[in-house]
């Protein structure tokens, strides 16, 4: 099988650049996108090295990964208002429309929770499924607010994560839509721990959205 192609660049995103890597799946079009966003001491290459990058092209979707502003290769980016303004939300709508992705399935691990979050509740039609990886701000919103939301939501994180697991767990489940994925051994960065587990069961909730 030809491994997928793998290229990286630079985007304009409300007047900011950020860095970005892409994996295509090698032999047709991809079934949907997937844009990877990442925790505070990781970047797009924490995706690279854990194979998420070419697992997700290999088995026919587009994966993208960017360095959220100020981490990583966007370090000179400078990140939005905090959340509780529509500031965060509509970057991450900018950053859909300057990659062109179109709707895309987004994986939100740790830091990344202060941009999909009100991005969530923002522009919940510009998302297909919703991976949140043990985010922070889950507790900015409320159990009606998450009960209204549409979105098909695979809650992710390891059962060691004494911190943001279980918090994020019972902010999360009150959404309608939602599968939930426990990385057993696994700490805060799940996936780190236990990739094989996290690769599978994300293939796993794709499959069910096509």
């Amino acid at each position: 099988m030809a491994a997928p192609p793998l290229t990286e660049g630079t985007v304009a995103v409300e007047g900011q650049t950020l860095f970005y890597r892409r994996a295509e799946p090698a032999q047709r079009a991809p079934e949907l996108t997937v844009l990877l966003l990442h925790g505070i001491r990781f970047n797009s290459d924490t995706w690279l090295q854990l194979r998420t990058l070419a697992t997700l092209a290999e088995h026919g979707y587009r994966a993208v990964a960017i360095d959220l502003p100020g981490l990583g290769r966007s370090k000179d980016a400078a990140a939005p208002a905090p959340v509780g303004q529509p500031a965060p939300g509509s970057f991450l709508k900018a950053v859909l429309e300057a990659l062109r992705l179109g709707p895309a399935v987004v994986v939100s691990p740790s830091l990344s929770g202060m941009y999909s979050l009100p991005f969530l509740f923002q522009h919940g039609h510009l998302l297909k499924a919703y991976v949140p990886v043990a985010p922070i701000c889950t507790e900015k919103f409320s159990a009606e607010q998450y009960a209204q939301i549409k979105t098909p939501t695979l809650i992710v994180y390891g059962d060691q994560d004494a911190e943001l697991g279980q918090v994020s767990l019972n902010n999360l489940r009150h959404i309608p839509e939602h599968q939930v994925l426990v990385l057993r051994g696994a700490g805060h960065a799940c996936y780190l721990d236990k990739p094989e587990e996290w690769h599978r069961g994300l293939l796993a909730f794709l499959r069910q959205l096509q």
